[in-house]
Formats: structure tokens, sequence, C-alpha cells
């Protein structure tokens, strides 16, 4: 079923687990993700960044997964990831998203607050859901990059969700975008004092590598939505690769199939690790 994401996300924090949040970039990855939440009875949110929505269109990939998630027997929402544009954030409210992510963390205290805070006023009439950046997660995701991490600061975070109204709110710890050279250290005492002063669900950004300890001693503090995307892109990228060793093969259904299952399969490995699996 198609949903909003603010209800899956209420429950995860109550229940002490973490929806799974896996970014898509066509059919087959949309199809996998969800075809891997229903095995594991989970909710699950599927994203698309900016990049990918100019690729795809808005409305069209709305109607992809709209359609493909009421056909569904678990909870499915879209989701709008790390979109610095409030224009566009509004585009994709329009379009049907369930929730959107304005991400104002370049900006200024004051100005992220108030920009999010109109996307907030705008989006709660239409019952979707906001998520706001505060502090910088390094690294890169599509053309979106951060040099370096600011780590969020407890005091402002605080400020920040009561001011601004959003509704779950993504926290600089220690993670980063793309894949990692070492093993990422996570502030644990950090998302723990957050997590208790803004009273909202936290988001785990740069999920993808980080080993599942962390992650899920992570989520035990506050995390209520862990976000993965390099790893999906890689799995997508392994299937194809494998079939088109074999020159004969033309057909898009072959080697796209083998993407397909290659991302369902990690998005069971991550359903399992966020602890969603029967909480659909």
């Amino acid at each position: 079923m198609y949903t909003a994401s603010k209800e899956l996300l209420e429950k995860a924090k109550k229940e002490g687990y973490a929806v799974p949040a896996f970014n898509a970039e066509n059919l087959e990855m949309v199809q996998a993700i969800i075809s891997a939440a229903e095995y594991a009875h989970s909710p699950v949110m599927i994203q698309t960044t900016p990049p990918t929505v100019k690729y795809i269109g808005a409305e069209t990939m709305y109607a992809m997964v709209s359609t493909i998630a009421r056909m569904a027997s678990v909870p499915v929402a879209l989701h709008l990831d790390h979109c610095s544009v409030y224009e566009d954030v509004i585009s994709a409210i329009e379009a049907g998203y369930s929730s959107v992510m304005f991400d104002g963390s370049k900006l200024s205290f004051d100005e992220n607050v108030s920009i999010a805070k109109r996307v907030v006023e705008y989006a709660k009439k239409r019952g979707v859901t906001v998520e706001a950046e505060l502090g910088t997660v390094g690294g890169k995701e599509d053309n979106v990059t951060a040099e370096g991490s600011m780590y969020t600061d407890p005091a402002e975070a605080e400020q920040f969700a009561r001011d601004s109204g959003v509704d779950m709110l993504a926290v600089a710890i220690g993670t980063a975008h793309g894949f990692y050279k070492g093993e990422p250290k996570l502030d644990f005492d950090r998302i723990e004092k957050i997590s208790s002063m803004t009273k909202i669900p936290l988001v785990l950004h740069g999920g993808s590598g980080v080993p599942e300890d962390s992650v899920k001693r992570a989520i035990s503090l506050g995390m209520s939505k862990v976000n993965f995307a390099t790893e999906l892109r890689c799995a997508a990228t392994k299937g194809v690769r494998r079939v088109l060793l074999d020159e004969s093969v033309i057909d898009p259904k072959k080697y796209m199939g083998e993407a397909r299952k290659e991302v369902y399969n990690l998005c069971l490995e991550k359903i399992a690790m966020c602890g969603s699996e029967n909480k659909a």
C-alpha cells in the first residue's frame, strides 16, 4: 500500500527499529525493493535524489512507485532525498511524493530553519512528511557533495526541531555518503543526546558500508530511518556486468532482471539489519 512516511517513522521510533530507505534509479530497482519488503513483511521507503528526479521525472516516479505499492501488502512511501531547492521540493509534493527532504545544511542555521519551516507549512496541509538536515554528512551522492563532515550540535538540533516543526532530522554523527576507505567511527553519545533532546525520529545518512553492529547500535539510540544508496547501485551494476560478459545477450530484460535479483538480495540483508522484519 502507498502510504505517508510519518506513521512509519513514529512506529519505528516507538518500537526500536528503523525503516529502511532505499534509493532507486529505475523500474527494476523499485520492483526489487518492494518485493524484498513484501517477503520480509517490512515497511519501506523508496528514495530519489534530485538528479534521479531530473532523469526520470517526479510524476513518472510517483506513478511507477505508487502503482506497484498499491498492489503490495506492505506500506511503501516515496521520499525525495537531499533536495536543496525549495521549488523542487514543492514540485515533488505536488507530484504525489509521501515525504520530502529539504537539505539546507549548507545554509546558515537561521536560513535552514526558515526554509524548512516553509516546507513544513506547505507539506502538512497535504499530509506530506518533512525531513531536514542539520550538520553536514560528508561524501558524495549523485551530484550532491559535502566536503568533510560537520557534526550536529545537540542543542542546535533541539532548537531546529522545535522552530522548524520537521517530522524527522538527518544528523551528522560520523557517517558519509558513498563507500568508506576505512571503518566509519560513529559518535553514539551524540546520537543518544540528540534523540533525547529533539524527541523526533532521526535519520542515518550514508548507511552503505557501515558495519551491522554499528547500524544496530545507532538504531537502538534513536535512528528511526537508515538510508542505503551506493550499495544498491553497485549491486545492480554487478548483475548487469555479469550477464553482459556474454556478448550475444541483447535483451535488456535479461541483464536488468539480474540487476533486480542482486538488489532484491541486498535489500533483504539491509531490512534484517534495520530490524524491520515483520513490522509491516
